[in-house]
Parts: C-alpha cells; sequence; structure tokens
C-alpha cells in the first residue's frame, strides 16, 4: 500500500528567510518573517490540476498491481504459460523496484516533470504492448516495460506532492493519494474481472491509455517548474548522470530481488539457481559501492545513510514493507481457506485497513505539530505491534468481523506511522535532494516487501510441511483449516517482530526531532 509527493504562486502567510540547508528548531514549519529568498518559487495558487494529474498518475500505477490478478485464468487460457505466469507480478515489481532510486536522481538532476512525463509515456507505452501481446514470454517482457515505468510514477509523484503544500498541510495532499491507493486496491479486481469476463482481457491494458492521457495532459499543461539555477546554492553546473551506477543498481537488484521472489517458489532455498543469485548479487553489491564512491554525482550518494534521520526512516519502512506482507498476501488466504469466505468476501476483510490508514494520515498533522514526527510514527507502530499480536489470539473458527476490525484497527496505526515519516524526512532536504531521498525511501520498502514475501513465505510453508508430515498427508489441499490458521498466526507474529524491529530503529537511530529546513514551506516543484 502506498500513502501512502505550478502554475502561479501562493503563500502561506508567511515569508522564509535564511539560506537553503538551514534547520529550524521545530517541525511544525513555522519560520521567521523575512523577504521571500530570490529562488526558492513561492507555492502555487492553482494546485487543482496538478493534484487531479498526481491522483491519475497514482492511479495509473495502483489499479495495475491488482487489476491483473483476477484475469489470470483467462491470460493462462488464451497464450498459455502456466510455469511462468507468475512473472506477470514479479517481473512488474523488479523493474519498478530497481528503477526508483535512478528516477529519483534524475528528478533531482534534470527535474521532476520531465521524468514523471517519460514515466507516464513509458507505461502506457508498456500497456498498450501488453494488450497486442501475442504469448505469455512477450506480454511478461512488456509487464516489465510498465514497470519501468511505473517506478517513475510512484516516486516523482510523491516527491512533487511534497512540494504542493507547506509542511503543516502537506497531509491533505498525501491523504488524498493515500485514498486514491485504497480505492484502487478494492476496485482492481473487481474491475479486472469484469473486464476479462465480459469484454477481453486485454482491456485491463487498454483502459490505462484515455486515464494515462489525461494525466499527461495535466502535467503539460499545468505544472511548471522553478528554475533549476535557483533549486540550490552555488553556481549551475552541467547536469552529469552516473550511468555505470544506474547499471550496477538495476542489475544488483535484479539478481537479489529474482532471488527473493522466486526462492522456494521456482527452485529450492539452497539450490544452486537460488545460491548462484545470491552470491551475484553480493559480488555486484560490491561493485555498485565501489562505482558510487567513485561518482562525482552518484544515483545512490552516501549522504543517503550517514544521515541520521534518513537512514533510519528508510530502514523503518523497510521494516513496514516487511509486515505489510501478512495482510496483504496471507489474510486473504485466510479468510478463505479458515473463514469460509468467497474471493470477493475476503477482498472486503482486507479492505477495512484501506478504509482507516488514509483518514488518520489525513490527521496525523495535528498529532505530530505537537508532539513531533518521531514520535508520532512510534506511537502508530506500537499500536500496529499490539494489534498484529492480537491477531493470534482471535478464536478459531471465530467470525468475519473480528480481522475485519484488526485490519481497521492496523489501517489506522499505520496511517500514524508511515505518512509524518515520509513527511517529515521529506521536509529535512531541499529541493536539490528529496527526488533522491523519496526514491530511497520507496526503494526500501519495496525491498522490505520482497524480503516479507520470501522469509513469511518460508514460514508459512515450514508451518504447513510440519502438520502434511505430522498427519501423513501427501497432498497439501488435504490441510485442515486449523493447519492454515496456525500458519497464518505464525506470519503475524513475524510482522509483529518487523515492527518492533522499526520501533527500535526510529528511538536509537532517529532524532528526537527532525531537522525541518527553514524553506521548506514553501514550494519548490
Amino acid at each position: 500500500m502506498e500513502c501512502c509527493s505550478i502554475h502561479a504562486s501562493w503563500s502561506p502567510g508567511g515569508n522564509v528567510s535564511g539560506t537553503a540547508g538551514r534547520a529550524d528548531r521545530t517541525e511544525d514549519g513555522a519560520t521567521p518573517g523575512g523577504p521571500h529568498r530570490p529562488g526558492t518559487p513561492a507555492a502555487p495558487r492553482g494546485r487543482g490540476p496538478v493534484v487531479a494529474a498526481l491522483m491519475t498518475g497514482m492511479a495509473l500505477a495502483a489499479l495495475d498491481g491488482t487489476i491483473v490478478s483476477t484475469a489470470v485464468p483467462q491470460i493462462v487460457g488464451d497464450l498459455g504459460g502456466l510455469s511462468v505466469f507468475s512473472w506477470l507480478f514479479s517481473g512488474y515489481l523488479l523493474a519498478v523496484t530497481v528503477t526508483l532510486p535512478v528516477y529519483g536522481k534524475l528528478s533531482d538532476t534534470f527535474g521532476r516533470k520531465p521524468v514523471l512525463i517519460a514515466g507516464i509515456v513509458l507505461f502506457l507505452t508498456g500497456s498498450l504492448l501488453c494488450a497486442a501481446a501475442w504469448s505469455m514470454e512477450s506480454l511478461i517482457a512488456f509487464r516489465i516495460v510498465q514497470g519501468l515505468g511505473g517506478g517513475a510514477l510512484q516516486g516523482t509523484v510523491q516527491t512533487i506532492a511534497a512540494g504542493l503544500y507547506p509542511l503543516k498541510e502537506r497531509p491533505r495532499i498525501q491523504a488524498r493519494l493515500s485514498t486514491v491507493w485504497a480505492a484502487s486496491s478494492v476496485a482492481g479486481p473487481a474491475l479486472g474481472g469484469l473486464l476479462a469476463g465480459y469484454a477481453d482481457w486485454r482491456w485491463i491494458f487498454l483502459v490505462n491509455l484515455p486515464v494515462g492521457g489525461v494525466a499527461l495532459w495535466l502535467i503539460v499543461r499545468h505544472l511548471a517548474e522553478p528554475d533549476r539555477a535557483g533549486a540550490s546554492p552555488g553556481p549551475r553546473a552541467r547536469a552529469r548522470v552516473d550511468w555505470p551506477g544506474a547499471l550496477a543498481i538495476f542489475a544488483t537488484g535484479t539478481l537479489l530481488l529474482t532471488a527473493l521472489v522466486q526462492g522456494g517458489v521456482a527452485w529450492p532455498w539452497l539450490s544452486a539457481p537460488s545460491l548462484a543469485l545470491f552470491a551475484g548479487a553480493a559480488a555486484l553489491t560490491a561493485v555498485t559501492v565501489l562505482i558510487e564512491r567513485r561518482a562525482a554525482e552518484p544515483i545512490i550518494p552516501g549522504w543517503v545513510w550517514r544521515r541520521r534521520t534518513i537512514a533510519a526512516v528508510n530502514l523503518s519502512l523497510g521494516a513496514l514493507g516487511l509486515l505489510m506482507v501478512a495482510p496483504t498476501v496471507f489474510l486473504p488466504t485466510y479468510a478463505q481457506s479458515v473463514l469460509g469466505l468467497g474471493p470477493i468476501a475476503a477482498g472486503f476483510v482486507l479492505s477495512a485497513m484501506t478504509l482507516s490508514w488514509p483518514i488518520t494520515a489525513a490527521l496525523s498533522n495535528r498529532v505530530y505539530n505537537r508532539i513531533g514526527f518521531r514520535l508520532t510514527a512510534v506511537t502508530g507502530m506500537t499500536l500496529a505491534v499490539l494489534v498484529l499480536l492480537a491477531f493470534p489470539l482471535l478464536p478459531h473458527p471465530g467470525e468475519p468481523w473480528q480481522p475485519a476490525l484488526l485490519m481497521l484497527l492496523l489501517g489506522a496505526a499505520l496511517g500514524l506511522f508511515q505518512l509524518p515519516l515520509i513527511v517529515g524526512v521529506q521536509s529535512t532536504v531541499p529541493w536539490a535532494e528529496r527526488g533522491t531521498t523519496t526514491a530511497s525511501v520507496l526503494f526500501c520498502r519495496q525491498v522490505g516487501q520482497s524480503v516479507g514475501a520470501a522469509v513469511f513465505g518460508a514460514v508459512a510453508n515450514a508451518v504447513l510441511s510440519t502438520r502434511l508430515t505430522e498427519g501423513g498427508l501427501d497432498d497439501p489441499a488435504a490441510l485442515t483449516p486449523a493447519a492454515v490458521d496456525t500458519a497464518v498466526e505464525y506470519v503475524f507474529a513475524g510482522a509483529a517482530a518487523a515492527g518492533a524491529l522499526a520501533l527500535a530503529v526510529l528511538l536509537t537511530l532517529a532524532p528526537r526531532r527532525f531537522p525541518v529546513l527553514t524553506d521548506d514551506d514553501r514550494t519548490t516543484t
């Protein structure tokens, strides 16, 4: 889940003075009065069209993650390729994840607008190619093209959103993006099923074209960026892109995520393919570090990890990605196998989380303006850990409203956790570093999801295998609902451990007060 980053001028009711990079002593966005500093553009009045474009772009990325799932039977029936269809999802995930840091650096170098436009065009090109696919292999390849555009959509939309509103009001746009993601999570499977059942599965990709066309038109017409020379102090230098570093990051991420996604599924964890992929990823990591240290403009600069605030947020949201695998992947299985619900009803149990998340996210500014970003996030994750620990205490067999209630509470808790960290970390860096920072946060969360899928999948498989052995069974279909219930309970306990890890990182590594920049109340996008 995502929670979830113009054309005129706007002032939040106070001017900003001081040099770029100077930190304020508070996290409420209050800054001393003074004349508007040249090169720090005021925020826009006409934000409506740009907000609409960002929400439309986010809808493209969010829908694409869910709309395909319900059309898989029709796709396999038409194209074949049952043994490799999982790469329809894995390939897209890989492309999005490994390109996030690259797009983040490119947006800091060349601006948000050209990167977002390129991402939308690439995504729509991939959608059109997917609709014309003639085999499962070609469809997988074109899904990867979609993912290359999706990486630009996810990172750049969040970065632009950070500049639309002053710090006190920033949860407004983030809550809207969260609402889009939540609605897409619920509507995606239903829309995919309708198109596949009553039209043709190719329409699940063609429907992206008019939606993306509207977003593209709004961005081209209404999004205006400041002069890059005024975005950061010092003389304007010729932009350089670390293409060797980008290629090394892409290759490293591809090997690592392939090992995590396919391990225990396509081959055993300790098999030659898994060991070879992990060894290759380790070797390429060393090469990447060497390249990035020598690069003049590295894709992932060292300051991302040297600054306590950014490093703490990256690790915390990586733990969030790990945690989120439990409800999003295993709860629908629990609802169907243990509670006996149908696929649609099982989806509604999970959707309770997407209802409360954007509400608490929108209200989180009232909390972090009083107690700070870190304490707000700590409060949210503490509540989330308690909810996750309550899941194994549910009666068996239980009622559907019981896990739905827990998901409602979990969404409310995570809304208080994620958004303050994203808003907070974006507020600690100037315009020229915001794209890289946002991309590093999203990259860590995506990697956390991939690791979580591998780790919790292994946990669930181990529990179920033990139950098969104890029962003298050979067919996994013969497993009882109680066995599935036990496996999911272990997964939720592991998710609680991931939440505890996030708490430990925040309490030990994150500063008590985030060093918010004095000029951050002004939009620079």
